[in-house]
C-alpha cells in the first residue's frame, strides 16, 4: 500500500501525517507513506485544497484532517 500525505508542513498537515502514522500502527498494515510538500508536485496530483490524502493514486481526503478512526475505515478499504 502507497500513501501521500499531501501538504506544505502546515500544522494540519503534520497533523494528518501523525494521523495516518497511528491509523497504520494500529492496523498493523505494511505501507510506504511518503510526504510530498513540494506545491507543483501537489498541484500535478490535482490537489487545490491540503491537507489531502493518496492512498494507492485515489484522492481519499482533502482539505481537512482525518481523524484516526476515519483512516482506519479508509485504509482497511
Amino acid at each position: 500500500m502507497k500513501i501521500e500525505i499531501l501538504g506544505t508542513g502546515c500544522m494540519k498537515c503534520k497533523r494528518l501525517a501523525k494521523n495516518v502514522e497511528s491509523a497504520v500502527a494500529e492496523l498493523g498494515i505494511s505501507a510506504e507513506i511518503e510526504k510530498v510538500e513540494d506545491i507543483t508536485a501537489i498541484m500535478d496530483r490535482g490537489v487545490m485544497l491540503t491537507p489531502a490524502l493518496i492512498v494507492d493514486g485515489e484522492l481519499r481526503v482533502s482539505g481537512r484532517v482525518a481523524d484516526v478512526k476515519e483512516l482506519k475505515e479508509i485504509l482497511q478499504g
